[in-house]
């Protein structure tokens, strides 16, 4: 599929609306009671929360002359930085193709055109590296075909993680304490990006990263992911490994059965990463008793009705409620076992520095 890229006018007045969102208090049921948590709903800001990265991997590279006046923004997406750059190209001026894939969701790919974006899809995943490395493919032949195109190289530009010091910021102001920060990780950007500003405030923050099953950011083995938005086939530079004090590897059944609890209990929900940070959220607070807990909900749920939301997506690929497990299973290492379900674990290590050792047991958890 290929849509007409559209050269936009720069609408700088846009970026005022960029950030700024509201922290409410989560207390649902996620699926055991809890003493609630702290959730930055990032899904109501103009772009959602990659904006915050994509208007600054713009400016950096604007301001290093990497990106021309006018010139053309080239990026491969799952979706959500897509529409954070549909943003930043519109506030400041440039045209944006980005590179999906055929499971991108329909109203995704609607919504994305309807922005003036260009959207190319691979109609297949790669040997190895799944869609992410098929999509990264299309994307440099786009890059020898488009006069002076820039990639943002989202998982490797350090522009990424700056964009969240206002989302730092944010959240400094808005709390008076902060004792555990859950995040979910997918290039790294805003853990990295808001932990050091943070424990400026309060030194002994605990930073809890969220990974999807099947990701091999944290040393598990790359599988493919029915969770769009979460994890990685890749290894993005921008994790703060040594930032984090424990990871947890969550499941589709668990993100589906806390989405629809949000929904129901709370009001506000989201997709893939919202369910899996507010699971982690709410049992951090629950095992952490007089703790204050925030995650970060990155988006709202409309692009998953088809999804998230629809009982036969979800009957179709085992998400019953019964399949969602309501505590994680505690591994010693990242590559004790291969996680299939939520997992927990609190060494974490950096995968391409650690030692290569070999896996105890091919038993699934």
């Amino acid at each position: 599929m290929t849509a007409t890229a559209v050269r936009p006018t720069a609408r700088p007045e846009l970026l005022a609306l960029l950030g700024r969102t509201p922290l409410v208090r989560i207390t649902a049921d996620l699926p055991d009671p809890h003493p609630g948590f702290w959730a930055k709903l990032e899904g109501l800001a103009a772009g959602g929360m990659k904006a915050r990265a994509a208007v600054s991997m713009l400016r950096g590279a604007r301001e290093r002359g990497e990106l021309r006046p006018g010139a053309p923004v080239v990026e491969s997406t799952s979706g959500t930085l897509g529409i954070g750059l549909a943003f930043a190209g519109q506030a400041l001026g440039h045209p944006v193709v980005l590179v999906g894939d055929r499971e991108l969701e329909p109203a995704m790919q609607q919504l994305l055109c309807a922005h003036g974006v260009r959207l190319e899809l691979v109609n297949r995943p790669a040997p190895e590296g799944g869609w992410q490395a098929a999509r990264l493919a299309r994307l440099r032949e786009l890059l020898t075909v488009l006069p002076d195109a820039y990639w943002p190289d989202q998982y490797n530009n350090p522009d990424n993680t700056a964009g969240y010091a206002s989302l730092a910021a944010e959240l400094t102001a808005q709390l008076d304490h902060l004792d555990v920060l859950v995040c979910s990780v997918g290039t790294g950007g805003h853990s990295a990006g808001v932990i050091a500003p943070l424990r400026r405030q309060w030194p002994a923050l605990r930073l809890i990263g969220v990974d999807a099953t099947g990701s091999t950011i944290f040393g598990q083995p790359a599988r493919p992911r029915l969770m769009r938005g979460l994890g990685s086939s890749i290894h993005p530079r921008n994790v703060a490994y040594d930032a984090f004090d424990e990871v947890h590897w969550v499941g589709p059944a668990e993100a589906v059965d806390s989405c629809r609890r949000l929904a129901r209990g709370s009001f506000v929900s989201g997709g893939w990463s919202t369910g899996a940070v507010a699971r982690v959220a709410a049992w951090a607070a629950r095992v952490h008793p007089g703790a204050e807990v925030a995650t970060v909900f990155p988006d709202g749920p409309h692009r998953y009705l088809g999804t998230v939301y629809d009982d036969d997506f979800t009957a179709a690929h085992g998400l019953a409620p019964s399949a969602a497990a309501a505590r994680p299973v505690e591994i010693p290492h990242p590559r004790a076992t291969e996680a299939a379900g939520w997992v927990r674990c609190t060494r974490v290590t950096d995968p391409l520095r650690a030692p290569v050792s070999p896996h105890p047991s091919e038993e699934r958890l």
